[in-house]
């Protein structure tokens, strides 16, 4: 069938229908009211521990997101976990579903390129979990402005937006992940489960293999520039992993005091003001390289999809 016009004809169309489903389904309606329960939890929770030092601290704001009081973990932790999770019930069976259905050769037959298609439902699953993420900090913000009384700073507004943006940067990878698996596996629950796994064996397992990947590589470390050399190593391969890029990110954006990552020398500590804030560019210039790492990882795996896309035959 010969088609005239951009690539990206039909992308508005796309877009449209994929975030008006996606917004209607009921697994996001589950999700959002599990992550909003527990994101109002944690901040409640941190908000009754931080009332006691909440004028001792310059940033006691960002507190909110950071402090965690058992039983509940804190704020970061619950994103650092229902995230990717919202990610790749988007994305599980974006493509595959619709195989299963018999309804994308019949959408491939209108006036609609693969390459519109695509980018239509990456596109449409991000805008959602951005509203989710939007929505979500929003109401911690305001909730933490009721509890505590005290109104965020312009740095610690600055610092919020920077950690959304992260989020959404986090969200962005596993979205792909599991954009890429629905077009691997023609099962929706296969992409599902394969989808899940990986984030759990990076999340979770990842971090240790780490360890012993650098203690194989290395040998025993006997001597203490070893034993720094092997602790620089683990760090190195633990990245990874986006959940690791992610937690130190939002370590320095959330930790105004945080000057380093990885191991710190006594050189690194010298003349400096142990305990005092940096500022936010130069926070932020600490964690580029994580901010372009995850970045460049969800756009590297939404080009896989991409091309094992143009390359899948599709019969209506």
């Amino acid at each position: 069938m010969n088609r005239e016009g951009s690539p990206w004809t039909g992308l508005g169309p796309v877009f449209g229908k994929e975030f008006a489903d996606q917004l209607g389904s009921a697994r996001m309606r589950i999700l959002e009211i599990l992550v909003l329960v527990a994101a109002i939890g944690a901040v409640y929770v941190a908000s009754q521990k931080m009332r006691a030092t909440i004028s001792e601290s310059p940033i006691a704001f960002l507190q909110l997101f950071t402090t965690a009081e058992q039983p509940l973990p804190s704020f970061v932790s619950f994103l650092g976990f229902f995230v990717p999770l919202m990610a790749v019930s988007l994305g599980f069976d974006a493509v595959n579903g619709e195989l299963s259905r018999g309804t994308l050769g019949r959408v491939l037959a209108q006036p609609i390129y693969r390459d519109a298609l695509l980018m239509g439902k990456f596109l449409a699953a991000l805008a959602m979990l951005a509203l989710v993420l939007v929505g979500l900090w929003l109401v911690t913000t305001g909730f933490g402005i009721l509890v505590l009384g005290l109104p965020p700073g312009g740095e610690e507004v600055g610092r919020g937006l920077l950690f959304l943006l992260l989020t959404l940067f986090y969200a962005g990878v596993w979205l792909s992940l599991a954009l890429l698996f629905s077009l691997l596996f023609r099962q929706p629950s296969a992409s599902a489960m394969v989808g899940l796994g990986v984030w759990i064996f990076f999340a979770l397992l990842w971090p240790i293999f780490s360890q012993y990947l650098a203690q194989a590589i290395t040998g025993p470390a006997y001597f203490e520039d070893l034993q720094v050399h092997q602790a620089e190593l683990a760090t190195m391969i633990a990245r990874v992993s986006p959940s690791t890029l992610y937690a130190e990110a939002v370590q320095v954006i959330l930790h105004p005091s945080v000057r380093s990552l990885g191991p710190v020398f006594y050189s690194q500590l010298d003349r400096a003001l142990v305990g005092s804030p940096l500022p936010l560019i130069e926070s932020l210039s600490l964690v580029w390289p994580q901010t372009v790492a995850l970045l460049s990882g969800s756009c590297l795996l939404f080009a896989l999809a991409y091309v094992v896309f143009q390359r899948r035959e599709i019969r209506a």
